[in-house]
């Protein structure tokens, strides 16, 4: 009666005949039971075949424009993934000052310098797809639209810290000349700050990343944009 229930308990769903990833085989050559990928095989989805958008790059150079439109929803998609992953190294304004640098890491170029001001928007993207330096390559956690988000708002951050006064919108002129006049021109240690406002724009720049809610039609953005692209 016992042997009963022992004869019950079959094991062929445990032990099925199909091989498991990884495991031995003898009916391979090789002995394994999972098989080399085909040369030049491409996972569905993921073909990738446009150079532009998957490698910044425009007839064999590092692409001056982006590969979609330039959008107020992109900015803003731009700096919240900047922050997430730029600013500790970066800062919030570009300038190379994050927390890990202030506690040791090596510290990154500015933005703000005249070399990567110069530099074509393809170039952010291809040090975020494929590292440089210190900076190990961010592809596996942001993907590829994101990274093209970040680098336009990198422009973004570049012009911030550069824009002459007359060529800032009027209302953020008088927001400044506002915010100047509500604290008498002084800082907090009572003495007055000379340089608030020299006329060039040299002495006040406040952080995009503070608060920031897009450019105004037509200002500031020396981006330009396939015009005929279309995603």
């Amino acid at each position: 009666m016992l042997a009963l229930p022992a004869v019950g308990c079959r094991q062929d769903m445990h032990d099925a005949p199909r091989l498991d990833p990884l495991e031995s085989s003898t009916f391979f050559a090789d002995g394994m039971a999972a098989r080399p990928i085909p040369a030049d095989t491409i996972a569905r989805g993921h073909l990738n075949e446009d150079p532009h958008m998957y490698r910044g790059m425009v007839d064999g150079v590092i692409a001056d424009t982006l590969p979609m439109p330039l959008t107020a929803e992109l900015l803003h998609r731009g700096k919240q993934r900047y922050e997430i992953f730029c600013t500790p190294c970066h800062d919030a304004t570009g300038a190379g000052r994050g927390m890990i640098v202030r506690r040791g890491f090596q510290q990154p170029e500015s933005y703000h310098t005249q070399r990567l001001r110069a530099m074509p928007v393809g170039y952010f993207f291809d040090v975020m797809t494929n590292g440089f330096g210190q900076m190990s390559s961010y592809a596996p956690q942001v993907p590829v639209e994101d990274r093209w988000a970040i680098a336009a708002y990198i422009r973004v951050l570049q012009r911030s810290q550069h824009a002459p006064l007359d060529e800032l919108p009027r209302s953020a002129v008088e927001a400044m000349h506002a915010a100047l006049a509500g604290g008498d021109g002084h800082g907090g240690d009572g003495h007055t700050d000379d340089h608030a406002d020299d006329g060039h724009g040299g002495g006040h720049h406040a952080s995009p990343a503070d608060e920031w809610h897009g450019p105004e039609p037509g200002y500031g953005m020396d981006l330009p944009v396939e015009p005929s692209r279309e995603r």
